[in-house]
């Protein structure tokens, strides 16, 4: 078989990969707290055609090796943890993130997972949860005559208790974490995220403190996908699965026409 059209073959999937990806991208547009991925791509092994070769003595000039690359292939598909913008909802419970950090959660089998979605809400027992009814770590109680629920930048939560307008109550305090690669999570679908080895161990604070963001009450953060760019892109792919699409067409009309001079 022509090696060119495995060649091309290989750059037509790479493509229709690229694709997918930046289909997701723009499906997930207006998901809260939504970061985008990429595919990334690598060539694949050469064929030495001919060696490097030096001509007469060693301080002469050399022919450097003549190489043909057989394609490329997916080296991984990144995720773009930059932040999105932030979007007033003026619900008490919404709450975005303003830098560095994640909401931490408990799932059912009692792991901790991670989120930028700030969408809570508060349970039938009280607990702060999140839209899917994952508990916020670590579990934040309020009593039943709680109003005026006020959470600071810092994650500070208080409430006014009862009917007096003077009784403000510290309930507790949100914590969140972050990672030295953020880009490392493994997305876990739901808007959760998974630490892994790639993204190492979490490092768990209060919001302000250190290099961890603040909490912004009120608002929702955005995805932070942007359509014009990922429309370029898709433009982009498809004029590459084209041209590979056309390499393929051209090897297999010169392989028609040697088939003919055989005949």
């Amino acid at each position: 078989m022509n090696p060119a059209l495995r060649t091309a073959a290989s750059g037509m999937m790479a493509q229709q990969t690229r694709t997918e990806v930046i289909s997701n991208n723009l499906a997930n547009v207006n998901t809260t707290g939504f970061k985008r991925s990429r595919a990334q791509f690598e060539d694949l092994l050469y064929q030495n055609v001919q060696n490097p070769a030096i001509l007469g003595t060693p301080d002469a000039n050399s022919n450097p090796a003549i190489q043909v690359g057989r394609g490329t292939r997916l080296n991984a598909v990144q995720r773009v943890h930059t932040g999105g913008s932030l979007e007033q909802t003026n619900r008490p419970l919404d709450l975005a993130m303003e830098g560095e950090g994640y909401f931490q959660v408990q799932l059912a089998n009692g792991q901790v997972a991670y989120t930028r979605d700030g969408s809570f809400s508060i349970s039938d027992t009280g607990t702060l949860v999140t839209s899917g009814g994952q508990t916020v770590v670590p579990g934040i109680k309020f009593p039943t005559d709680a109003s005026n629920i006020a959470i600071s930048t810092s994650g500070t939560v208080s409430i006014q208790q009862g009917n007096d307008a003077t009784r403000i109550v510290e309930i507790g305090r949100i914590e969140i974490a972050r990672f030295m690669n953020p880009s490392g999570l493994t997305a876990l679908g739901e808007n959760l995220y998974s630490e892994t080895p790639a993204s190492g161990t979490p490092i768990v604070g209060f919001p302000q403190d250190d290099a961890f963001g603040r909490i912004v009450q009120g608002h929702l953060e955005s995805s932070n996908v942007e359509i014009v760019q990922e429309m370029v892109d898709m433009i982009t792919s498809m004029r590459a699965y084209e041209i590979n699409s056309k390499a393929i067409k051209n090897a297999e009309e010169m392989m028609q026409v040697a088939n003919n001079m055989v005949r």
